[in-house]
């Protein structure tokens, strides 16, 4: 049985902290009628699980059958036309959005896949905590009420779990154990840089403190989802030592235990992302955003660009935060949300891509018509180009002569400290829309304006392929 597992020394440094399973064995033959959406005014700690995801529905047209598969295109369509979606629906769908629940999987299949996260969740917690049981409890000076109150609703819901475990059947019993057993022999070769992985600790626990508490979800009891918080970052540190942990992972992990309100779930939602993301917490990372967002403005505003972006790219550093935060700070929070639900349903991406596509059919049938003569390659559109760059750039346009008039690295400070919580969602959404359009056309018009250009209607075809993909 998981219990049997647990260490003692480990145990006397948190009562109960290792016997966390949760509802994983309420999963079969629970009541359905919970929603991951409908969080209770009152925010307490966050579950170690949410099994009422496993059976869930997403209501939106179109998007889940009635077995309960999503049909992902049409899910990040959605997400993308509509500007996210409600608070109600935000929690089943990032589930499938984020990649803990493959789109593929059924309603049934669903409850057997949250256990078995659930058991490989807590195998690999326990590992590091055997190894460092100093590191089990955050240390406190003392001075923080609020984190002293923090501890105590944490060790509050540890109890909690510990006696829902206790009414487990033999037959949940005996399922989670073999489950635990796998767990382990896939994780007993796992071997950890423990002076790595304390340095990354000691971060941790100066960032998850200055996380946004102001956030209602971190009110009252809800303080103790700090530590569930810091529990999740420890673990995704100790399992990806390539990556380790990061300034930003904090405000990025809360997001996901927020909207999803699980241990578990959060973990495997933000390992997910992190797998696809985790490259823009690295240095080489950050040049590259940067090189990329310098030359999207110099295809908008050669003027701005060349203002910003003397000899380096140490001018558009400001900008990193706003692409690795999602301008998390820049929008109101409800709609900072929405935006990174926007950000991550890689619409646009699958539009350029579409876009490419369509012009290759298009040299295609030229060269067919014109098979005497060379056929002239058009310059390709930079698919690299991704959505949160042209937001980015939207942002930079919308206040170019505030821009243009800073002459110094304190001043850009000061203009980005000005923006937060004061943009307006809708509107620069809808601006960077526009800019990507024309983008797209003015790299359209140039290919349609070489020598080839031979019928108007085919230009009209092309462009006309274009809108419609943004109707």
């Amino acid at each position: 049985m998981i219990a049997s597992c647990d260490d003692s020394h480990v145990e006397e440094n948190n009562k109960n902290h290792l016997e966390s399973n949760g509802n994983v064995g309420k999963v079969k033959g629970m009541n359905c009628s919970l929603s991951a959406g409908n969080k209770s005014i009152c925010p307490s700690v966050a579950t170690v699980i949410a099994p009422e995801s496993t059976c869930q529905r997403i209501s939106l047209p179109g998007v889940m059958d009635a077995e309960g598969r999503v049909d992902e295109s049409r899910l990040r369509m959605y997400i993308f036309k509509n500007g996210g979606v409600s608070p109600e629906e935000r929690g089943q769908v990032w589930r499938f959005l984020f990649g803990m629940y493959p789109c593929s999987s059924t309603t049934l299949e669903r409850p057997l896949l949250l256990e078995q996260m659930a058991v490989r969740y807590q195998v690999m917690k326990r590992k590091w905590q055997r190894l460092l049981p100093g590191a089990v409890r955050l240390h406190l000076n003392g001075t923080d009420a609020e984190l002293l109150a923090a501890v105590k609703y944490f060790d509050q819901r540890q109890d909690r779990e510990y006696n829902q475990q206790q009414y487990r059947s033999e037959e949940v019993k005996e399922r989670l154990s073999f489950l635990e057993l796998q767990a382990q022999v896939l994780f007993e070769r796992v071997k950890f840089n423990l002076e790595e992985l304390q340095e990354a600790i000691r971060i941790i626990d100066k960032d998850v403190p200055r996380t946004d508490r102001d956030l209602p979800y971190y009110r009252n009891e809800g303080l103790g989802n700090l530590l569930v918080l810091r529990d999740i970052l420890i673990t995704f540190a100790a399992f990806h030592p390539e990556v380790s942990y990061a300034q930003g992972m904090n405000d990025l992990c809360s997001r996901f235990l927020e909207v999803l309100d699980s241990e578990v779930d959060t973990y495997w939602s933000f390992t997910c992302y992190m797998e696809k993301f985790s490259k823009d917490f690295r240095a080489d990372g950050l040049y590259r955003k940067m090189e990329l967002e310098a030359a999207l403005l110099k295809e908008l505003d050669p003027k701005l660009h060349s203002h910003l972006v003397t000899d380096n790219m140490d001018r558009l550093a400001f900008c990193h935060r706003w692409l690795l935060l999602g301008f998390q700070r820049e929008f109101e929070h409800s709609d900072a949300l929405r935006l990174f639900e926007i950000l991550s349903c890689d619409h646009l991406e699958l539009i350029s891509q579409q876009v490419d596509q369509a012009r290759y059919q298009e040299r295609l049938t030229r060269k067919q018509s014109l098979e005497d003569e060379p056929v002239m390659e058009a310059q390709a559109i930079n698919t690299n180009f991704t959505f949160e760059l042209f937001m980015c750039a939207t942002i930079l346009l919308d206040n170019r002569e505030t821009l243009l008039s800073c002459r110094n690295d304190v001043q850009l400070i000061q203009f980005t400290s000005s923006l937060q919580g004061k943009l307006d969602l809708n509107s620069t959404v809808q601006k960077a829309e526009e800019h990507f359009y024309n983008y797209c056309k003015r790299s359209a018009w140039d290919y349609l304006s070489g020598r080839y250009r031979l019928r108007k209607s085919k230009e009209d075809n092309f462009l006309c392929q274009l809108r419609n993909l943004f109707s």
